[in-house]
């Protein structure tokens, strides 16, 4: 008869690894996520949080948003730009939540702008998808205009969130000018052309 052998310690995470368990725990209780629940034969999407008015009110401060009125029509929409027929891809759905998240909206008009990028990603991925599986070269130039168009929408939409963010403030750009004994230095705009220009 052989012996058994005893159970393998449990894994020890190193002190760098419980630091960034610590924080990903920590940000994922700041903010639900959703999920679908079955009532009477109806499908309905809510959070992911034991107490409803909670978390909303941890959703609203995640997406930057002051307005209840406001929440949950932006959750359909996110919920219905994830559906694939009349099926719920509450995957997809989270996904597209994460995403808005991760850019930490500061108001109402970067989480929607958020969604948007969001959803032009998931679908410049499919066609990247659609792209790597063409089999004919019409499948194949079709998809690439897509995912080219996806590609470079998304590319502005992170210009204009950039934009956004900064409020149109200018950039001064300070440069150091060393003008030496009996020199004289102009300051402004110098435009040649003399007098008579």
């Amino acid at each position: 008869m052989t012996k058994a052998k005893p159970p393998a310690a449990p894994y020890q995470p190193t002190p760098e690894e419980t630091e960034v368990l610590r924080r990903l725990s920590a940000h994922r209780a700041r903010s639900p996520n959703l999920k679908l629940t079955k009532t009477e034969g109806a499908v309905t999407l809510e959070l992911t949080h034991a107490d409803r008015k909670a978390g909303e009110a941890m959703l609203l401060d995640a997406l930057g948003m002051r307005e209840m009125a406001f929440l949950h029509p932006f959750l359909s929409q996110i919920s219905n730009a994830t559906m694939s027929g009349a099926t719920q891809n509450i995957d997809a759905a989270n996904f597209m939540l994460s995403a808005v998240k991760e850019l930490e909206p500061r108001d109402a008009t970067e989480a929607m702008l958020a969604a948007q990028m969001a959803a032009v990603h998931m679908a410049a991925m499919k066609m990247a998808r659609q792209l790597a599986a063409a089999e004919m070269i019409p499948q194949q130039d079709a998809a690439e205009r897509a995912f080219n168009k996806l590609a470079r929408t998304y590319a502005a939409q992170m210009d204009t969130l950039k934009r956004y963010r900064s409020k149109g403030e200018q950039k001064v750009t300070v440069q150091h000018v060393t003008v030496n004994d009996g020199g004289q230095a102009v300051v402004g705009d110098v435009r040649a052309g003399g007098r008579g220009a």
